[in-house]
């Protein structure tokens, strides 16, 4: 499973566990040598930090997943035992002020809680064969036709009756041996508004193209029958399928189209395909394709850019042009020209892929069942599973009394219109049961009084128990959200982390960097206390020409000897139509190619010792460096405004440093080694 972390909590983790505790600090160790593995028990305590216990599973647990490619030496175990230390003691320092009862952090924890639940929420096993099975699909396409009578989802029971009593009645007039076109094109037939151009046929789709029970009819229905009705958000739909092949892939192209208008007369037809031949033959004569698809090509919307298209696949583009462009065995194959219904066109190949791996697919497709309407499957099947779990109980009784009630009221559930009339023992009485937790009537009446529900066709009983239902399935989902610590150590664990990881971002924000950054008194006097350690190196300060010619060489030493300003020098000389760069400054060694050069030449001793010292290098091309050397200056202090990062750093790391130790000197901490060590290789 795969974790999103924000930048505050990935700093936070990376940054807190960087320091190592000093030998005077004071700790603990508990030599219980010869510990052998297959004998350890995991729960017992590797770790106390003052009253706090680790056990050696949750410890194995943390130590892996921060080293996936680190061999389990005792001296790794040891390592990483005295960052965990640091990590630990820090988080009691942040809990020891409150900081874990701020408002703004227990929202904050909150938040990142819901969306590490969502995944342990759901039919992971179901979810997978899901995936699994839209990649088998998107193996496949098919060609489907059918047929649709509307039916609204909020319909009657009445109305939804009657819709799916005619699309019964068609489907047996289509077993008795009537034609298809014909009877989706009656006065009784499809609902679909497109039938009557295609005869309810839908072309060629694959996985994800259509609403999910659509898909499920015509992936599972043989070629030549008729699939079975299925309800959809649309209505009733049954349909034939027609016709399956392999998947195409996808392909990138361009092309050039001369646009024809709906209705467009014969003549204006015949000067439309006139005009793409004539295109074709310029192709073939090599002019180039990109200066044809700019100036003659009618789609404003690819012509700048020499006809491009994004990628596609099947269901993308009109059926014709498909056809056309996966027709090109090669990339930079060009077609002939083609008539579709927005005119006609000449298309070229411009790159092909095929089908991707499951395992290059797994990711997106992931992401997209959980936005299909097939996800509610997984959820579904999961609120199963936790009834069976929890022994859910439904009191059918109870609702009777309410759906009683709710009977005698004009505009009962509508907004601004709560149930009322509920006596208090039919209000005590027991409705639902999840495991041992127990919810009332009058519990139920006091979610539908605030859901705002509004359905002017349903009945109020159906109201009822579709609330009833939803109610019931979030109080459910609830129950398990409440457990997940306890029956997933992954996701405890997991929000641990967080849990840790806010409070010490916080906390070493004040403690540590906040603090280096504003502190400018203490930043002085660290900075005086370690000048030594903030040294430039040998540099080199120089003036450094780009000379386009011997001319130009001459001219650059002659401004430098008569002391002129160079900028001046350079925007005076260039402006008579020669080329010459300057720059100036002060190079450490690695700032510049040049500044190197002359560093290499003062440590070895061949620079000029005629002042002004000048350095020619050859560039690139007929190029010549210049280098003016003013001065090779010896190492120094770094002034506070020159090393100002680096000391920021520097007392960053001396301010944890002597927090940890002022942590240590106040908090026991004891560390079982022989056990620690049993997880060593």
């Amino acid at each position: 499973m795969n974790h999103l972390y924000t930048c505050a909590v990935a700093m936070t983790v990376l940054l807190a566990w960087t320091g190592m505790a000093s030998p005077c600090q004071a700790q603990t160790d508990v030599n219980t040598t010869g510990v052998n593995t297959t004998d350890v028990n995991t729960t017992e305590s590797v770790l106390t930090v003052g009253e706090e216990a680790v056990s050696l599973a949750d410890f194995k647990h943390i130590f892996l997943k921060n080293n996936r490619d680190s061999s389990i030496t005792a001296a790794a175990l040891d390592e990483y035992m005295e960052l965990f230390i640091n990590f630990k003691l820090k988080v009691q320092a942040a809990e020891s002020l409150g900081m874990d009862t701020v408002e703004t952090f227990q929202k904050e924890l909150a938040g990142y809680r819901t969306q590490l639940a969502r995944p342990y929420l759901t039919n992971n096993e179901l979810l997978e064969e899901l995936v699994q099975q839209a990649y088998d699909r998107k193996q496949e396409e098919v060609r489907a036709r059918h047929i649709l009578v509307s039916c609204s989802a909020d319909a009657t029971p009445a109305d939804t009756l009657k819709a799916w009593k005619r699309a019964d009645a068609m489907r047996k007039r289509l077993r008795n041996g009537e034609d298809f076109e014909a009877v989706a094109r009656s006065k009784a037939g499809s609902d679909d508004p497109s039938v009557r151009e295609n005869g309810g046929d839908l072309g060629w789709f694959t996985a994800f193209q259509m609403v999910y029970p659509f898909e499920e009819a015509a992936f599972t229905t043989p070629v030549g029958d008729l699939s079975n009705i299925v309800r959809t958000r649309y209505g009733y739909h049954f349909l034939e399928v027609t016709d399956r092949r392999p998947a195409r892939g996808e392909i990138r192209a361009a092309h050039i189209m001369i646009r024809t208008k709906e209705g467009a007369d014969e003549t204006a037809l015949a000067a439309a395909e006139t005009r793409i031949g004539q295109i074709y033959d310029l192709l073939g004569q090599g002019i180039p394709w990109e200066e044809l698809a700019m100036k003659m090509s009618e789609d404003a919307s690819t012509s700048s850019k020499a006809g491009e298209l994004p990628w596609f696949g099947t269901g993308k583009m009109v059926e014709a042009f498909e056809n056309a462009a996966f027709a090109l065995s090669e990339d930079q194959q060009i077609s002939a020209p083609f008539q579709t219904s927005y005119g006609w066109h000449i298309v070229k190949r411009l790159e092909y892929r095929a089908p991707a791996t499951f395992e290059a697919s797994k990711r997106d497709l992931q992401k997209k069942v959980s936005r299909d309407s097939r996800s509610e499957l997984t959820r579904s099947s999961f609120l199963a599973n936790l009834k069976t779990e929890y022994g859910y109980e439904a009191n059918s009784s109870a609702l009777k009394t309410l759906k009683r009630i709710a009977a005698k009221q004009d505009s009962v559930l509508y907004p601004g219109h709560p149930i009322d009339g509920l006596r208090d023992q039919d209000a005590a009485k027991i409705v639902l049961k999840i495991a041992e937790e127990t919810a009332t009537l009058g519990d139920f009446v006091a979610y539908l009084n605030i859901v705002k529900v509004r359905n002017l066709k349903a009945g109020t009983n159906d109201i009822i128990d579709a609330q009833f239902a939803a109610w019931s399935d979030k109080l459910l989902l609830d129950y398990e959200d409440a457990r997940l610590e306890a029956k997933h150590d992954d996701f405890r664990l997991l929000m641990e982390e967080y849990h840790d990881g806010i409070l010490l971002f916080e906390l070493t924000d004040e403690k540590v960097w906040s603090k280096a950054v504003k502190d400018t008194l203490g930043l002085e006097a660290f900075h005086a206390a370690h000048t030594m350690d903030f040294m430039w190196g040998t540099r080199v300060e120089m003036d450094v020409f780009t000379c386009a010619s011997p001319k130009a060489l001459k001219a650059a030493q002659k401004a430098v000897k008569k002391n002129k300003d160079l900028l001046s020098f350079q925007r005076d000389y260039n402006a008579e139509g020669n080329f010459l760069t300057w720059n100036e400054g002060v190079f450490s060694e690695g700032d510049n190619t040049w500044a190197d050069r002359v560093l290499e030449d003062a440590a070895a001793g061949s620079l000029p010792t005629k002042s002004p010292v000048f350095v020619a290098y050859e560039g690139g091309g007929e190029e010549t460096i210049l280098v003016h050397v003013k001065s090779i200056r010896s190492p120094e202090p770094k002034a506070l405004s020159e090393a100002r990062g680096q000391v920021i750093a520097a007392y960053q790391d001396y301010l944890e440093a002597t927090w940890i130790e002022a942590l240590r000197s106040l908090t026991p901490v004891e560390v079982n080694r022989g056990l620690l060590h049993s997880l060593a290789n």
